[in-house]
Parts: structure tokens; sequence; C-alpha cells
């Protein structure tokens, strides 16, 4: 039984919400509450007071904090989080700043990466629960510019032709570079005006059934993972408490 109950949810930007990972936590009668940068909102002080947090994508690079003074702050926020042991995932910018929390390098990519893109995981990555029912070959959305070192003592999970690092594990963090998360509408948001936009919409017609099973597989597995790691880490703390 899962007995997540209230999730954070980061976002740098209005157009890079939750997507179908939101529609997903609401159906579960998981309790959302949200921090929008862009709507000059601010983090909460303590990230242990949450079930699980999910940092979101964005155009910034995590370089840019003398643009975008929240970035420095989200970084100790979320290293924070991982001392903590409180479950974490984050997606495209959110994976970048979850390796940069982790202390692992973020910069340039050798190639920018747009468009629906395979995405292969990797062996530690077939044996991860969060991949556990899904194929071993992803089609994805890719859309960033910068990629990331997988950190010292992180498993490597998933891997790519244009971008090598697509997904980590460290600890009780999940990056992903990747996203799953879209919808038909946030892809038309992103591109509407763009002579990308019916290329776009058209590679989501052609998967969107097997990129919504894949993509609710993957919360299901997360929110399982979050469950376990919440009452080993609530024993944990019985147990220095009893010593």
């Amino acid at each position: 039984m899962i007995v997540v109950k209230k999730a954070l949810i980061i976002t740098h930007v209005n157009s890079e919400g939750p997507g179908t990972l939101g529609d997903f936590l609401i159906s579960q009668n998981i309790g959302i509450e949200r921090v929008n940068f862009s709507e000059g909102e601010v983090l909460p002080k303590d990230p242990l007071d949450y079930d699980i947090i999910i940092s979101m994508g964005g155009p910034m690079s995590v370089h840019d904090e003398d643009q975008y003074p929240f970035l420095r702050e989200e970084i100790g926020f979320l290293r924070k989080a991982i001392e903590g042991n409180v479950p974490l995932l984050g997606i495209c910018l959110g994976a970048q700043m979850i390796a940069r929390s982790c202390d692992a390098w973020v910069g340039k990519a050798k190639k920018r990466e747009l468009g629906w893109k395979d995405v292969f995981i990797t062996e530690d990555g077939q044996k991860d629960m969060l991949f556990q029912g899904i194929s071993h070959v992803m089609r994805v959305f890719q859309w960033h510019e910068d990629t990331f070192d997988i950190p010292q003592g992180a498993s490597f999970l998933a891997t790519g032709w244009d971008c090598e690092n697509q997904a980590f594990r460290y600890r009780n963090a999940f990056g992903l570079q990747f996203h799953v998360e879209v919808t038909r509408e946030m892809l038309y948001q992103w591109f509407e005006g763009s002579p990308e936009l019916d290329a776009i919409l058209q590679g989501y017609d052609e998967i969107e059934v097997d990129l919504t099973t894949c993509a609710k597989t993957l919360y299901s597995n997360l929110l399982w993972l979050s469950d376990i790691r919440k009452r080993a880490w609530a024993g944990h703390e019985r147990h220095s408490r009893k010593r």
C-alpha cells in the first residue's frame, strides 16, 4: 500500500509544469504543493516536510545563478533533501540540478537534442526498480543543450545516441534528462509558431499510448520506491532515538 501523501513540485517556468506526472499524483490522492519560481514564489524551509520532491525543466542553465538566484537556493535545498533521504525526481533541468547538488559537472552537451529520440536502459537501469515493467528502449521527448556527468557513487541508468548520460540514481534521487511527462497541449504551447510544431505533434500522436503507459509505470515505480524509502528512514529514526 502506498502511503506517500505530500509532494512538492518545483517549476522554473510556467510552461514546464508536471504534465501527466501531476495528473498521476492527483489520481493517487497525493497532495501537491507547487513552487513556481517564475511567479516569484520561494522554496519552503524544510525539504523533510515532504514525502517526495520533483524538480521540473526550464530553459535556463544551472550556472545562471546571477540571473536566476533561485537556482542557488534550489541546489542547497536539493542537497539537504538528499542528505535527509527525501525521494527526489528531476526532469531535464531538474536532473541537471540534482547532478549539480551532488557536485557533478554540468555543462554544454556535444550536440543539442530536440525531438523524439530513443533512450536505452543500461544493465544497471534494467535492475533498478524505477524501470521495472518498461521496455529497454524508450521513445521520449528531448529538448536540451546541457548535459551532466553521472555523480560519483551514482548508478548510470539510461543512455542515448546523441547525449550519453540520460538517467542516473544517486541514493534517493533520480535524474532524467528526457521528458516523459509531456502532453500534446504542452508541446503545442512550447512550439506554437515554430516550423517544428507539426512534426513534433505527429510524433506525439504516433506514440501517445506507449508514452502514456511507460510514464504511468515509471510514476508508479517511483511512488513505490518513495514509500519504501520513507518507511526505512522512519524505522532508522525510531531505532536511533531508542539507542
